[in-house]
Formats: C-alpha cells, sequence, structure tokens
C-alpha cells in the first residue's frame, strides 16, 4: 500500500490530486452502509481552511493512499482497499456555514447484509473529533433488497412514524422515521426495484438526503433562542411604548434637565436595541436561502407516494412551515423598535434645540440691549469729555489772554477768552475724534497680528 499522506508536509499538499466530485462517484457503489456528520462552523473564513487540514490529518491517520486522493479547497475525498475487498471511503465537504463528513463502508461481499449502527469494518475508528457544533447525524444503507416489508422497515426504523416516498421516476424508495436512534442518528434505509438506477443516482440521492437533513436542522437550530428573542422583544415594544406615553405627556412642561435625562436613557435603550437587532441579523439572515434551499431539493427528487408511508415531504416541509417568516417578522419587528427609539431621541433633541435656540435669542436681545447702553453711556462720556477738555483748554487760554494783557499786548483779555470757547470746544471734538480713530487702528493692528493672524 503506497505511503499515507502527511498533512504537515507542503509538498505532499502540492501533490494532492485535485480533481471535480464527480471522481468520487467512481468510488461508489451498493449496498453500502454510510455515516454522515455535519458540524456548523463558529466562524466560516477562519475555520474551513482549518476544517481542510483537518481533513488531511483524518487521510493520513487512516493510511489513506495518495494515488486514492482528490483535494480541493472545499471539496475532497480518499479511498482504501482493505485485503478483503472492502472499500472504506471518507469524503469531506465544506459549505457556507458548515463542513460535513461521510464515511462508506462498501462490502466487497455483495451478500453481505448490513445493519444500522457502527461501521462493520474490522478495526476502523473515526481517528478526531471535528470541532464545531453538531448539526446532522446519519445512518444511510444503501440496500440491495429490491423490496422491504414495510413490517420489516418499521422494526428497523426507531419512532412511532415512519416516512417513505419514491423517488427520481418511482425507481428508488427511501425511508425513514427522522427519529434518533441510540447513538443520536437518523435512519435512512435506501433501495430500488431497479439496481440499475440507484446506481445511477446514488451519490445524488446521498446529496439530496444530507442536504435535506442540514439545512432542515440549521433552519430549526436558532428557533430557541427565537422563542426567546419574541419575549425579549416584546418587552421592549412595551418598555418603550410606556416612555412614549410618559414623554408624550410631559413633553410640553420639560426643563432642560428632564430632556437631557430622557436623551441619555433613550440612547442607552437605543443601544440595547441595536445589539439585539445587530445579532438577530446575523443569526437568522440566513434562514430565507436555507428554506429555500430544502424546498428545491425536496422538488427536485420528483417525489411519489410509497404506501403505507407518509411522504417525506410531509415531515420536512410540514416541519419548517413558517419557520423562516417567523424568523424574518421578528427582525422586522426588532427593526422597527430600533427606528421608533431613534425616532423619539430625535423628537427630545428637537425639543432641547428649541429650547437652546429660545435662550439664546433672550441671551443676544440682553446683549444687544446692553450694547445700546453701552454705547449711549459712551456718547455721553464723549459728549462730558469734551465739554471738561474744552473747559480746560478756554482756562489754560484765559491765563495766556490775561498774561498779554498785562503786557500791553492787547487789551481786553476777558473778551478774548470768551471768543476762544467756541475755539476750545471744536478743539476737544478734534482731539476725542482722532483719539478714537487711532484707537481703533491700534486695536485692529493687534487682532492682525494675535494668535492666528496674518
Amino acid at each position: 500500500m503506497a505511503d499515507a499522506l502527511s498533512p504537515n508536509d507542503p509538498a505532499t499538499i502540492q501533490r494532492l490530486h485535485v480533481r471535480p466530485k464527480k471522481y468520487l462517484e467512481e468510488w461508489l457503489d451498493f449496498p453500502a452502509h454510510v455515516h454522515h456528520v455535519a458540524y456548523r462552523m463558529a466562524d466560516p473564513p477562519r475555520d474551513r481552511p482549518q476544517s481542510r487540514h483537518e481533513f488531511l490529518r483524518v487521510l493520513s491517520r487512516l493510511a489513506i493512499p495518495e494515488a486514492n486522493c482528490a483535494v480541493a479547497e472545499k471539496f475532497g475525498y480518499g479511498a482504501r482497499v482493505e485485503e478483503n475487498g472492502d472499500r472504506l471511503i471518507i469524503a469531506w465537504e465544506a459549505h457556507t456555514e458548515y463542513y460535513s463528513y461521510q464515511v462508506w463502508h462498501i462490502p466487497d461481499d455483495k451478500a453481505l447484509p448490513l445493519e444500522f449502527g457502527p461501521v462493520k469494518l474490522p478495526g476502523f475508528a473515526f481517528p478526531l473529533t471535528p470541532s464545531g457544533t453538531p448539526i446532522s447525524a446519519l445512518d444511510l444503507i444503501f440496500s440491495q433488497e429490491r423490496a422491504v416489508a414495510p413490517e420489516l422497515i418499521r422494526a428497523l426504523l426507531p419512532g412511532r412514524s415512519v416516512y417513505g416516498s419514491r423517488l427520481f421516476g418511482g425507481e428508488i424508495t427511501v425511508v425513514t422515521s427522522f427519529t434518533p436512534d441510540d447513538q443520536a442518528r437518523e435512519r435512512y434505509l435506501i433501495f430500488a426495484s431497479d439496481p440499475k438506477a440507484l446506481l445511477a443516482h446514488l451519490g445524488q440521492v446521498t446529496d439530496a438526503v444530507v442536504t435535506i437533513e442540514n439545512y432542515y436542522h440549521l433552519l430549526l437550530l436558532p428557533f430557541a433562542e427565537f422563542s426567546r428573542a419574541l419575549d425579549r422583544i416584546h418587552e421592549l415594544e412595551q418598555h418603550h411604548l410606556r416612555q412614549r406615553e410618559t414623554i408624550t405627556a410631559q413633553l410640553s412642561s420639560a426643563d432642560a434637565g428632564l430632556l437631557r435625562g430622557w436623551v441619555s436613557r433613550m440612547t442607552q435603550d437605543f443601544l440595547e436595541v441595536s445589539r439585539f437587532a445587530e445579532a438577530m441579523r446575523v443569526r437568522l439572515s440566513a434562514s430565507a436561502p436555507y428554506n429555500a434551499i430544502v424546498h428545491a431539493t425536496v422538488r427536485s427528487l420528483q417525489e411519489k407516494p410509497a404506501a403505507p408511508f407518509l411522504p417525506l415531504s410531509d415531515y420536512v416541509l410540514g416541519g419548517i412551515s413558517g419557520v423562516a417568516d417567523g424568523y424574518q417578522q421578528l427582525i422586522k419587528r426588532i427593526e422597527a423598535a430600533e427606528a421608533d427609539f431613534q425616532s423619539l431621541i430625535s423628537v427630545i433633541r428637537t425639543q432641547v434645540n428649541l429650547m437652546q435656540q429660545e435662550q439664546n435669542i433672550q441671551l443676544l436681545s440682553s446683549v444687544d440691549k446692553t450694547t445700546k447702553s453701552q454705547a449711549i453711556l459712551q456718547r455721553t462720556v464723549e459728549g462730558l469729555s469734551v465739554i471738561v477738555i474744552a473747559y480746560y483748554l478756554t482756562g489754560l487760554a484765559g491765563y495766556l489772554f490775561k498774561a498779554a494783557e498785562e503786557l500791553g499786548w492787547f487789551s481786553h483779555a476777558a473778551v478774548a477768552t470768551g471768543l476762544f470757547v467756541p475755539v476750545s470746544v471744536g478743539l476737544s471734538f478734534l482731539l476725542i475724534y482722532f483719539g478714537r480713530k487711532a484707537l481703533y487702528k491700534l486695536m485692529a493692528a493687534d487682532h492682525d497680528h494675535g494668535p492666528g493672524g496674518g
């Protein structure tokens, strides 16, 4: 037997055969016993490559010959032929949210009866425990029998009800109870009136069964969380309703402190609802496409009744009826609550802004009155200053005129002093005018050369 793959050897990984999934069907045959398990990935972008590396370790530990392996980015398989001619096939596939393993035991002795339960291959055990949350576990037997009595089928399948349908033209029969056995696996018995039809559709039947099971369980996986979310959104809606009633009644008379308190509390509530909405969107957003996948796969089976059993679609479609719509309605309710909180916050903030604008208008009015008063006071002071300056100038001129009269230069100093009064007033106005102008020019220069100036 050829050397096994070494997943830690880059050269080995480079040499892996990358072939389409259809090449797996070259290894498939029946009768066959198949175990299928699927695991939901917590972080698909990170976990998907890790699951591929995990699969390489599985191939290595099971000593699968390299020549019998094909590993692509999201799909791979390996086959081993035992000394007695039995085939062991391990298939791995990574999807958007989950990855899965299939273990096929195809006995070389076609007359060997197959039983549900552990894979009856000497010394076989799956070499590791896959990571992730379990989604589905299936136990499938592809029987060589052309027909199986309903009484025997009921004895093989656990549970009270058995479901069965004839698929792909009515030649292939699939029966199950959709009830986990003592090893937590749902059992499927598959047989055909025409062995050639079963061989031709072997991979197609397997893919259809596991697709329905995986997406059915993925769709129902968050149902418990969905039920809790319904209670939570009801509480939030009632809380918001009480808040709205209180705020509506008191908004017109609320002061700034009360408004700020409302905004603070409502913002905290809005953030809580937003986090809740985002978590539910992430958790439930894939429900619609998953629901569509299940319905499309059921239609592709071309199902026909297999009396005396109920059709497979009765259980599958009945079990998910309204679930995806319920999830979407929940998301819409949460988003509506989110929008309501946001709109109420906007109303309160508008009221706060109006109150601030009113205060600003009052402040501007007060400043305007103060400015006018200062202007009047300034003009009054300037007028008094003119009088004071004119008085002192007239006094000084009077002394000069008296001195000139004593010296005999001219007579009537008092008359000259009286005539100088208008001149002193004019000089006072000029001093005040040019002084104010020089002051404004100096202030303008200081402003231009201050911080941030040119």
